[in-house]
């Protein structure tokens, strides 16, 4: 695909559409790499954004409570002594 590099004030760059914005799911940032005489344009991943917020939300709400012991009722913590 080929477009244009324009003016944007005392730099330039490049105007990506809607439809590939959307596409590749790129949203304020993206990774710039460098390789080989090629720029390569990457969407960032964060994985786990807004989990401290909901995180926070589950604790108020009382939703943070264990699904499963982190203990068994039949463990022998005596072996390993």
């Amino acid at each position: 695909m080929e477009v244009s590099v324009i003016k944007i004030g005392n730099s330039k760059g490049i105007r990506l559409s809607k439809t590939l914005l959307d596409k590749y799911n790129i949203r304020d940032t993206v990774d710039l790499i460098l390789e080989k005489g090629q720029i390569i344009i990457r969407p960032v991943s964060v994985p786990r954004r807004g989990w401290d917020k909901a995180f926070m939300e589950m604790n108020a709400n009382g939703d943070d409570v264990l699904l499963v012991n982190d203990m068994f009722d039949d463990e022998d913590f005596d072996e390993w002594k």
